[in-house]
């Protein structure tokens, strides 16, 4: 049994170490979203940053990129290593990396647990290069978010662990697209959700994974994408 911690305590993901890469454990959704997330990633080859990159889940999508991985929590960055990312531990509030060095910068899952996600939207856009896409998901601060994500999404087979997020922390739409705005791209967003059919499919063994897909609203997951001017 998982011992229980605060909500968006970080040791969560030190105590499910050993499942990020079952496609059945506690990371499952991790996965799917992860996939959905290098739709919007041109093809390479280039320099890519991903920020907050766990076990480097993204890895895979990443063919024909330097891929770059920064993180808090080293057990994360160990498996990230093993599967070819440059993986070092670091606080996405201070990336330690010059000015526009990242042809992509990705941001995944990461703003809703972060105190401050204006100075990660910063920094991700700092180190961007001019023409270079950003591509983030993450929670919007909503009713819908809060349900979904977790009064729903904690109490189903794929979804996130028990108490992994605060909803003090989704994320203001509208204060993310100005925050964008402010660093020089212009993010369009779109909600996403997983497919139901696949998902029933997934907890008959029938799939492996699940295909998350794009929705109108953005009021619960979504993803925000844009290119810098």
């Amino acid at each position: 049994m998982q011992p229980l911690r605060p909500r968006n305590d970080l040791e969560q993901y030190a105590d499910l170490d050993d499942q990020w890469w079952d496609p059945r454990g506690g990371f499952a959704m991790l996965h799917w979203i992860a996939e959905a997330r290098a739709r919007h990633i041109p093809a390479g080859p280039g320099r890519l940053l991903d920020i907050a990159c766990g076990a480097g889940l993204l890895s895979p999508h990443a063919q024909g990129y330097e891929h770059v991985g920064v993180d808090l929590g080293m057990p994360g960055l160990r498996h990230a290593r093993a599967h070819g990312v440059k993986a070092l531990q670091a606080d996405a509030h201070h990336l330690p990396f010059g000015d526009e060095t990242f042809d992509v910068v990705v941001a995944g899952e990461v703003l809703e647990h972060v105190t401050d996600s204006g100075a990660v939207v910063a920094e991700a856009c700092r180190v961007l290069r001019r023409g270079g896409t950003l591509v983030i998901d993450t929670i919007a601060d909503t009713w819908w978010g809060r349900f979904s994500s977790v009064t729903v999404a904690e109490r189903i087979p794929a979804g996130p662990p028990p108490r992994l997020h605060d909803p003090a922390l989704f994320v203001d739409r509208r204060a993310l697209v100005e925050q964008a705005s402010a660093h020089g791209v212009r993010l369009t967003l779109m909600g996403l959700r997983p497919s139901a059919w696949d998902y029933v499919r997934w907890l008959a063994r029938r799939r492996e994974d699940v295909r998350m897909l794009p929705t109108r609203s953005t009021a619960g997951l979504f993803q925000a994408v844009g290119t810098k001017a």
